[in-house]
């Protein structure tokens, strides 16, 4: 049995016998996202000080959201904290939901996507992206 499913299993029964309280959802207004395939872009832009060159990124951006196949998403900056973990060297963050995987695949050729390339890659010096589905 691997570690993670013998934590959760050993969890689950102390929990059981009253060894352990386990807090639940209930009452709170979070929301895990499940059953969702998440797509989240990170941009560093090659002249990173002018404002010129991040408004027409973001203005890309917007323009992605037209996309039918994407659910949610959210244009980011890098936040203002500080710990050795943090990388906020990049420029913007692009996230987006996606119901499956399919619908990513869609969103990789749709042509509102293939414009987006097009028209803004000259912007960029890097991109990373990170695809994830739950575990």
């Amino acid at each position: 049995m691997n570690r993670r499913l013998f934590a959760k299993w050993g969890l689950g029964m102390a929990s059981m016998s009253g060894l352990v309280s386990i807090p639940t959802l209930a009452g709170t207004k979070k929301k895990k996202l499940k059953n969702v395939f998440i797509h989240h872009v990170y941009f560093w832009l090659k002249n990173p000080e002018s404002e010129t060159d991040k408004a027409k990124l973001l203005e890309g951006l917007v323009q992605l959201t037209k996309c039918k196949s994407i659910q949610s998403f959210h244009i980011g900056v890098p936040a203002s904290t500080s710990r050795d973990v943090i990388d906020g060297s990049y420029t913007f963050s692009w996230f987006t939901t996606f119901a499956n995987a399919a619908d990513e695949q869609a969103y990789q050729v749709d042509p509102i996507h293939d414009k987006f390339r097009n028209d803004y890659h000259d912007l960029w010096s890097r991109v990373i992206v990170y695809d994830s589905v739950d575990a």
